[in-house]
């Protein structure tokens, strides 16, 4: 193995597979399929805490410790997961060429964008009259990955500009609000303002408006060169850069003077003053929740470049099937979730079509259980997908070269 290499899963042998197979970097795979699985505890307390449609649990008035952490660690997931989506584009691009990258990304963008209007907003809601359409995180994906597709022909630091202009930048337009139900507003909450609106019989959730995840995207794409570099100057650059971000966060978000629409501030006791200072916006991901977020995620990669214990090696698998294992996650919990309210004393009907807090307050009085039980839903959640992504990454890794559709999943 050269050593200008990124560890990567080893090929398989001449006895095995005749074919040459694609060389994965089990760092990255091993990042992604951690904050998949941290993903699913975030989703596991929609569907079956107690205050899950009461309360937001990043609430100080209302919140406590651990509820507020298993809310905040999963912030990790979606910021990182686009980073490494924009790495990974990078790593393709060295594979297969600039052209079949550009063509990847705009076809696996628009199919992002059709699957979640309708494969996941359908998990989410159990609605198939398709009058609910939820704009989430796979959304998000889609545009990005489409714009990226474009940007890739700019030089690199054109590339860079754009990514810091979007990640940096589009924290001042947080005083521009556009009221109304109209399509002014619903091309704004698109850019930058999260927001629901109705149009009788269709309600139109816009979750993930999209600006800061194009820079996102954009800088992993950009930082995706340190993996052709030698791997001393590459671990070298990743803790350089996870340190400073996290060092931005802590200065800007003590200096409350920029980087998140919401300030921190004095609490009762220190404790809630510590989640004050943590508590960032995710909706859109601000500069703080970046710096926050990404900071981490590269002393992560830095430090996990060499062979896999047991564990890696069963954490990687989820990171090697991520659409995969997102579609299943949320039909099997919302499944679960129905069980369970059935099981409260609540009809079926009563776990479904839920587009707002304020629908599933109304429809699910009294129903809900401890952190705990929480806990155990998603482990056993995890428990359980890991046989089926396992057998779907092995079918993907044989057969991926001649269905070329298995890269979309």
């Amino acid at each position: 193995m050269s050593t200008a290499a990124a560890y990567v899963a080893p090929s398989p042998s001449p006895l095995q597979n005749t074919r040459p197979k694609p060389r994965r970097i089990e760092s990255i795979d091993l990042l992604r399929g951690t904050v998949m699985i941290i993903m699913a505890l975030d989703h596991a307390r929609d569907y079956f805490h107690a205050d899950a449609y009461i309360f937001d649990p990043l609430d100080l008035t209302h919140t406590n410790g651990p509820l507020f952490f298993t809310r905040w660690i999963t912030h990790f997931c979606a910021p990182i997961f686009m980073f490494l989506s924009g790495l990974s584009a990078y790593l393709y691009g060295q594979k297969n060429g600039r052209k079949a990258l550009s063509f990847f990304l705009l076809t696996r963008g628009l199919w992002l964008i059709f699957a979640e209007a309708t494969i996941v907003t359908i998990a989410w809601t159990f609605n198939l009259h398709f009058t609910t359409y939820i704009l989430q995180v796979i959304w998000a994906f889609g545009v990005s990955m489409i714009v990226l597709a474009a940007l890739i022909r700019l030089p690199g630091k054109a590339l860079l500009a754009i990514a810091i202009l979007l990640l940096a930048g589009h924290n001042l337009l947080d005083g521009i609000h556009v009221p109304g139900n109209n399509g002014t507003a619903v091309a704004w909450a698109f850019f930058h303002e999260q927001h629901f609106f109705d149009f009788p019989p269709y309600v139109l959730a816009v979750g993930y408006p999209i600006l800061p995840w194009i820079g996102l995207i954009a800088l992993g794409y950009y930082l995706g060169d340190l993996y052709t570099k030698e791997p001393e100057k590459r671990q070298k650059t990743l803790r350089i850069l996870g340190l400073t971000l996290i060092a931005l966060f802590i200065l800007l978000r003590a200096a409350n003077f920029y980087g998140d629409p919401v300030p921190w501030s004095h609490q009762p006791n220190s404790f809630f003053t510590f989640l004050s200072f943590l508590n960032v916006a995710k909706y859109p991901p601000s500069l703080l929740y970046v710096c926050m977020t990404i900071g981490p995620a590269l002393l992560f990669l830095s430090v996990t470049e060499k062979p896999l214990n047991a564990l890696g090696q069963k954490l990687t698998v989820f990171g090697r099937v991520p659409m995969f294992y997102y579609l299943l996650h949320i039909y099997l919990l919302h499944g679960l979730a129905v069980i369970g309210a059935m099981l409260s004393g609540h009809h079926a009907s009563d776990m479904t079509n839920l587009t707002t807090w304020v629908t599933a307050n109304a429809k699910l009085q009294g129903y809900g259980f401890s952190l705990p039980v929480v806990y155990a839903v998603w482990i056993g959640t995890v428990l359980l997908l890991y046989p089926l992504c396992k057998w779907f990454d092995g079918y993907k890794r044989a057969n991926g070269a001649q269905k070329k559709w298995l890269s979309y999943l």
